[in-house]
């Protein structure tokens, strides 16, 4: 992973996701999957993903990028378009990009 460091200017990008428990193991699966491929993108600076802890239901992959350019050239490279795209196309329809102060 890259340098951890939050700089003025830098992203954080939120999806959020409703899974049904009898899938949450697969989606735990497909969510490392996509993490992985989005984190092999310049510019990614860290990220995380997981379940909630009181609506079992609802999982979110959370990642930060250097700026929002990183973020959007990201969402187009093959690996992400092939890996995390499938994934974070079931996301919940909400804005989820956010630029950090």
């Amino acid at each position: 992973m890259k340098d951890n460091a939050i700089t003025l200017g830098s992203v954080i990008a939120i999806a959020r996701f409703n899974v049904p428990l009898a899938e949450s193991a697969a989606f735990a699966s497909d969510a490392k999957i996509a993490y992985e491929a989005l984190g092999s993108c310049a510019g990614f600076i860290d990220g995380e993903y997981g379940q909630n802890l009181d609506e079992p239901t609802l999982w979110t992959i959370v990642t930060r990028w250097e700026n929002v350019g990183s973020y959007r050239r990201a969402l187009s490279a093959m690996r992400t378009k092939l890996e995390a795209i499938p994934l974070l196309a079931r996301a919940i329809d909400e804005p989820g990009a956010y630029e950090l102060n």
